[in-house]
């Protein structure tokens, strides 16, 4: 792995990075020229826009301002695509459609840069469950898809413990284990140490249980 620190998270419905997870940040985002956010909504400009807008104030109401900060999406040609992502300090997932951000990725050319990019690595919803192993995105297909492949895990945000798509990922969790991510929860990995805020469980064969920090350790690549 590349990056400075990968930082998986389910979500933020306040809008705010909780102090906790914030604290990590700021150890690690010593350098903030440029913050490349990559949308999950290739053709929403308008919402694009102030999606990222609003996903900065959150960097800087903890005092992790950014002199510069964009967001890829098809208004983005490549060129330009493959450099916002060489030159990023923070490199961030945005959430929304899974398939759609690893389409625009796949278009972009985007891939293979962030893959051995050294910047700080974050998703957030669709975005986390992009940089996993394999992804699935259980409103598109049950069928998974390869993801970055930053950790072996599978994602699945905005866990609450009684979502209607519990049913469906039951069926993946038969032949592969799925982290279940409440919103407000994050995982982080730095070299080989992997650390979890907030509650975070993993469903295999059906059954749900907290996950362990064993469990945890053995998500590195």
């Amino acid at each position: 792995m590349n990056a400075r620190l990968l930082g998986f998270f389910s979500g933020f419905p306040t809008r705010h990075f909780t102090d906790n997870i914030a604290a990590v940040l700021k150890e690690e985002l010593i350098v903030r020229d440029s913050l490349v956010f990559i949308s999950t909504q290739p053709d929403n400009y308008i919402q694009n826009d102030e999606d990222s807008d609003g996903m900065h104030r959150m960097f800087v109401e903890k005092n992790m301002p950014f002199a510069n900060h964009c967001v890829i999406d098809n208004r983005t040609i490549t060129t330009d695509a493959i450099r916002l992502i060489q030159e990023a300090n923070c490199i961030f997932l945005m959430g929304g459609n899974a398939t759609l951000q690893m389409k625009l990725m796949c278009d972009k050319g985007i891939i293979d840069e962030i893959r051995k990019s050294n910047a700080v690595i974050l998703g957030v919803s669709a975005g986390s469950m992009n940089m996993g192993k394999h992804t699935v995105d259980i409103y598109e297909s049950a069928v998974p898809y390869e993801g970055l492949g930053f950790a072996n895990l599978t994602i699945k945000a905005h866990y609450s413990g009684a979502d209607e798509w519990l049913q469906a990922l039951k069926s993946v969790s038969m032949k592969l284990p799925v982290c279940l991510m409440t919103d407000e929860s994050a995982i982080f990995i730095k070299g080989e140490s992997v650390m979890k805020i907030g509650e975070i469980y993993r469903m295999a064969n059906g059954d749900i249980v907290p996950i362990t920090q064993e469990q945890l350790e053995q998500i590195r690549n």
